[in-house]
């Protein structure tokens, strides 16, 4: 799990945070790491800029489900596509 950057701020925060994440993402694919999950943290916008989009709780593998907050932000590398359904919970 990705658990979000920690910044300083002596520069632009968000900057900082992008930059720590492309290089998560870097190391992520060349690693052959197909799904990274992180919590929203007040990134959003940092999240949706590299491909992360908003998982809900109910559609979360079970390992990670039952988490305070509304779900997760998670990312695909390569060629993985997205579909909710095929992470449902019965």
């Amino acid at each position: 799990m990705l658990h979000g950057p920690v910044v300083g701020l002596e520069a632009e925060p968000l900057e900082i945070a992008a930059q720590l994440v492309a290089a998560v993402l870097d190391h992520a694919t060349a690693a052959g790491v197909v799904t990274l999950f992180a919590r929203p943290q007040s990134l959003d916008r940092v999240w949706v800029r590299f491909g992360f989009i908003p998982v809900p709780e109910g559609t979360l593998p079970p390992s990670l489900a039952g988490r305070p907050g509304a779900g997760l932000y998670a990312w695909r590398g390569g060629t993985a596509l997205w579909t909710l359904r095929e992470a449902a919970r019965d």
